[in-house]
């Protein structure tokens, strides 16, 4: 809300301790099982350094005529607790609703974890229904503890769902903030939000010319996916993107097919070298051996877990062929977080094979080869 405005203040919601628990009615046998289930809502993470457009990207999401209901919850600062404010866009009329949640810190990716919850199930709770929820992140945040309480969260149950991480860079400054990493340690998480992130808007192309210090959009591209060869990078003026590519991405779906199609018909070299010495890349391993489901899980939980090898992984996504099994199986990991799931049988013209794509610091691809196959039968 603008200074100024006329508008009532926004209500403030107080959040309980505990959140009601939802009353279980026993299925009437008499009634058809086939009744619809309501879907979870999904949740997208915008993150991005300071002045990068992430509050420009809100505004065109709140600001464009898309029919859907969808909730932006943004980072607020108080002196002793943070405020988070709720803004609803109420879809084919642009109307929105302002509400006020109060958390226990401002950081939703520190120490808020049972207050980001309780906020988030309070939302969906509604009883208008919400088709989407975006999330911002301050200037600074990592976004890794923030998806792992959205991922695989057991207190969430099934209200919500981890859609994607957007990280939005500045072209004017991305360049520059790279490359001072390795010279002060003002920009380690220019590093960390792209590594996390799905997709990539590099916003601000406008003011990017060939005639800046050499800096030109192809090489920015190439820094970003030297650091995260998965992202999606989007060119962008003011974040005027196209909602379709940033919403419903299903990114931590393991039944999505697009990823697994992704991952399989993949032919450019996903793996990428160290750039101005931040030792974060992007790492591709792959096995054309079945492997034993046990022996991978080991195997990834001495990597995550353990530290075994000395490789500080950031996420992780691959296709496993499991020996004895005509399924595709997934996996996907953020820090130490991560789930192997079947998601769809082998096509019979599909060349079975295992690739992981590690996205880190410190990553040796010897080891990692070399490891894999020991998982092999």
């Amino acid at each position: 809300m603008e200074p100024g405005d006329d508008e009532e203040p926004p209500l403030a919601i107080a959040i309980d301790h505990e959140i009601p628990p939802q009353r279980t009615i026993e299925p009437d046998a008499s009634q058809s099982p086939c009744l619809p289930v309501a879907q979870p809502v999904g949740v997208t993470v915008i993150t991005g350094y300071l002045g990068s457009g992430k509050s420009t990207l809100v505004n065109h999401i709140l600001n464009t005529q898309h029919g859907k209901r969808i909730a932006v919850i943004l980072n607020e600062f108080g002196e002793e607790i943070g405020v988070e404010r709720a803004m609803i866009n109420e879809g084919d009329d642009g109307a929105l609703v302002e509400e006020w949640v109060e958390l226990a810190n401002g950081c939703i990716c520190c120490n808020v974890k049972h207050s980001l919850v309780q906020a988030l199930e309070q939302l969906v709770q509604r009883k208008e229904r919400l088709d989407h929820i975006l999330l911002e992140t301050t200037g600074l945040a990592n976004p890794a503890p923030l998806a792992s309480v959205l991922w695989l969260d057991d207190q969430l149950e099934s209200d919500v769902r981890l859609d994607s991480i957007i990280t939005v860079v500045d072209a004017k400054n991305l360049g520059y903030q790279l490359k001072s990493h390795h010279e002060s340690s003002s920009f380690p998480e220019a590093y960390h939000q792209i590594a996390f992130a799905d997709v990539v808007i590099l916003n601000k192309v406008d003011l990017v010319s060939y005639d800046d210090s050499g800096v030109v959009l192809e090489d920015l591209e190439k820094d970003i996916h030297a650091i995260n060869s998965l992202a999606n990078i989007i060119r962008s003026v003011r974040c005027q993107v196209d909602l379709s590519m940033i919403l419903n991405c299903r990114a931590y779906d393991a039944t999505h097919a697009t990823h697994l199609e992704d991952l399989l018909r993949e032919n450019r070299n996903l793996s990428t070298s160290d750039i101005h010495d931040s030792g974060v890349r992007t790492l591709c391993v792959s096995e054309l051996k079945t492997v034993n489901l046990e022996k991978v899980r080991m195997w990834i939980e001495e990597i995550l877990w353990d530290k075994k090898y000395g490789m500080d992984v950031y996420r992780c996504k691959g296709i496993l062929s499991v020996a004895n099994s005509d399924q595709l199986y997934t996996l996907q990991a953020v820090r130490e977080i991560y789930e192997i799931v079947p998601a769809r049988k082998w096509k019979d013209e599909e060349n079975r094979i295992n690739k992981i794509v590690f996205i880190g610091r410190s990553l040796n691809e010897e080891i990692l080869f070399n490891t894999i196959r020991d998982c092999t039968v």
